[in-house]
This record gives C-alpha cells, structure tokens and sequence, in this order.
C-alpha cells in the first residue's frame, strides 16, 4: 500500500502517538521563549542589581587607572593586579550570571518541559544526504521560519534603532561625562534598551508559541489508515487489553460503591454476600445499586453501617440477587414478592423511628423460588 500523503491526515493524534513522538525527543519546543525568559530576568536582574555592580565596577576602573609610576615598570607585579582586578569585576557579575543559568535551565519547562530521548542522539543517515537537505530548505516550514527569523530581525533592529535614536543626546553626552556619571547614565540607558526589548520579544512570543504548539500538533496528525492500525494493534495488545478491561473494572466498582449510602437496604447472606436495594415510586421495581461477594461484600456492610442503611439478613435472597441480577438494573418479577417483603420491614421500621411504638420484627422466612437460589459459594 502507498504511502499516504500529509493531506491525508485529517485525525488529531492519540495520546500513543504523543507518547511515541515525545521518546523520540519530539516536544512543542519555542526558541523565543528561551531567549524572551533570559532576556527579563537579565532586565529585572539588571534593574536591582545595576546601581550596585555600576558602582563596583567604576571602583574597580578607578583603581585600575591608578598606578604609581614604579609599578608601571613592574611587569609581574602589572599582571597581578589586573588578574586581581578582573577576577573582582567577574565576582561582581556573578549574582547576574547566575541568574540568566536559573533563566536558561528552566526555560525548557515553559514550553515542552525537559525531555532526554536517547533516540535523538543516534546518528540519522537522511540527515546527510544533500538533496532532502535542500528540500527542507525549501519546504513550508523552512520558509515559514525565514519569514520568522526576518520578521524578528526587522522588528528588533527597529526597536534598537529607535532607542539609539530617542537617546542619542544622552548617548553623546556620557563621552564628556565623568566616568562615575558616564557609567550610571550608562546604567540607565542599558535599563531602557532591556524594557523595550523585552516589551518586542513578548510580542514575538505571543506569536510564536501558538504558532509552534499548532505546528506540532499539525505534524503528529494521523491518517484514517494510521487510526484503525493502531487501534488493532492496541486491541490485539493482551496486557494493554487486561489494563483496560482492570481501569474499567476498577472504575465500576467505584461508582458501585458510591451509591451504597442512597440504598433503602442491605440484603446480605450474612457473611458472604451483600446486595445494596433502592425503590421509589419513578421506578418500575426495585432496583440493585451495589453488589458483592467476601471482601466487597464486608465493604458494603461497612458503607451501610457508616450511612445509617438498614440490613436485612435474607440468606436465599441475597445469594439470588447476587447470581441473578447485574448492578443498575431492575430485580425481576419473580423475586417480587421476596423484596417487597424486606422493603415492607424497612419502611415499618422508618415508621418506628419518626414514632415510636412496638419495635417491628424482620421478616422470619422469605420464600424464594428455589431455582433462583445457587449453592453457597456459587452465587
């Protein structure tokens, strides 16, 4: 069968085909992202950090100009100054390295998070070969990124020009200025240059984020073919089937469980099996909310006792219950008689409690049909 071509995939990808792609080391990735996260915590860092490194950094060219004339023949001794000068100027913009490391390690998690795939590193012998390299050139995306990267030059030397442009006497002056002053002006002038581009790399990540989680999704999109293949491969997969087949057992009995307490009653055996009754007059007959043997069983007795729901000990009605009816659905016509019954002792007992009087005696012995009632231990 042919190949199908990228027109022909309509279908979102499925969470495998995510999962695939993601070991392979395919994640929404956002260049700008990266370089908009550097680019304002270098500005805030700048910002509360600049008058204090501008000060230190103007001591330290200050003493640096300051040699005595016995010094400036001392070639060694020049040297060890300046290596303990630079070495002071590199520890004065430690707290601003620092900070940009935090900014680019973590800028990852914004878009993509971190991801090693072992399989992006295995050499990929396509990616030599001169002529699909001058097909991704010329593709879609290789224009659409050429349209990006010119549209982001365009955009950022613009907003430097204007800068240079809007401070240029103050730009000038800083030449005639003192050197204290020539670093602060330039301090300030540095704080500018960072708001204004940090204010045009958000527009251009506001761009290019949508921009490249659409594009991956785009690229994952599977055809009708790919679709059915892989859920024929999952479906014939024995332990994804067993997975799914426990998640929705797992799932059932939780929401059994959860209506225990809306119960009217618990029929149980009484050690071996419970089985939860509702009725109410929208109903067509009583109906089984929850239902168990053993474990589950002592679990719905718990449940019952917590909730305040009446048990009712009905051995051959519970085991017929248990065998003979799933859980939501309608007791048949044939155990009628039985539960209504234990439904009759349930409501007298209601009764007693809003008013008193002689305490109602459950029922003394239900009669079920004996063919709907299995032998213990194989309800």
């Amino acid at each position: 069968m042919a190949e199908e071509s990228d027109l022909e995939r309509t279908e979102p990808a499925s969470a495998r085909r995510l999962e695939q792609a993601r070991e392979e080391g395919q994640v929404p990735r956002s260049q700008e992202v990266g370089a908009f996260l550097v680019l304002i915590v270098a500005a805030a860092a700048f910002m509360l950090l600049g008058p204090w490194m501008m000060h230190r950094l103007s001591g330290l060219v200050r003493r640096g100009l300051l040699v005595d004339h016995q010094a400036a023949h001392e070639p060694a001794q020049m040297l060890t100054r300046l290596a303990d000068l630079s070495a002071e100027a590199l520890l004065t913009c430690t707290p601003l390295f620092g900070a940009l490391l935090v900014a680019v390690l973590l800028s990852p998690f914004f878009l993509g998070s971190w991801n090693f795939s072992a399989k992006a590193l295995l050499p990929d012998p396509s990616r030599l070969d001169p002529l699909k390299g001058i097909g991704r050139l010329v593709s879609w995306s290789g224009v659409v990124e050429l349209v990006k990267a010119v549209a982001k030059a365009t955009l950022l030397g613009g907003v430097a020009a204007w800068v240079l442009w809007s401070e240029r006497g103050d730009l000038l002056a800083m030449f005639a200025q003192p050197l204290p002053a020539g670093l602060a002006n330039a301090g300030h002038l540095l704080s500018f240059s960072f708001l204004a581009i940090v204010s045009a790399m958000l527009l251009i990540v506001a761009v290019d984020v949508p921009f490249q989680l659409w594009q991956y999704q785009d690229k994952l999109k599977m055809s009708h073919q790919e679709v059915r293949q892989e859920g024929k491969e999952l479906e014939g997969d024995p332990e994804i089937k067993g997975r799914v087949r426990q998640l929705q057992r797992e799932a059932a009995r939780k929401r059994m469980m959860a209506a225990v307490p809306a119960a009217d009653v618990i029929v149980t055996n009484p050690t071996h099996y419970a089985v939860a009754l509702a009725y109410n007059s929208g109903m067509g007959a009583p109906k089984v909310l929850a239902k168990g043997a053993g474990e589950i069983a002592l679990k719905i007795r718990q449940l019952a006792a917590n909730s305040g729901v009446p048990m009712v000990e009905a051995a051959a009605l519970a085991r017929a219950l248990h065998r003979h009816v799933d859980v939501d659905q309608e007791i048949p016509a044939t155990l009628y008689a039985a539960v209504a019954e234990v439904l009759a002792y349930v409501y007298q007992l209601s009764t007693w409690r809003q008013a008193g009087g002689d305490l109602p005696l459950p029922p003394a012995a239900i009669v079920v049909p004996p063919e709907l009632v299995p032998e213990l231990g194989r309800g």
